[in-house]
């Protein structure tokens, strides 16, 4: 089973132990689930600041 890391820094969610986005360190512990398809259209995209399409982490911790 593929276990989900989020990004502290971004909150992007990845397979990976760095994130592709901005390089930051990927932690397990995150609760949450965000999937933004357009962040210029998105009310929820744009309060939680997000600038680029993708799956986001609500929380982490």
């Amino acid at each position: 089973m593929i276990k989900l890391r989020a990004c502290r820094s971004c909150k992007n969610v990845t397979e990976q132990l760095k994130c592709e986005k901005c390089g930051g360190d990927t932690v397990l512990e995150w609760k949450g689930y965000l999937f933004v398809l357009d962040p210029n259209r998105s009310l929820i995209g744009k309060r939680a600041g997000i600038a680029t399409p993708g799956e986001y982490a609500i929380k982490v911790r």
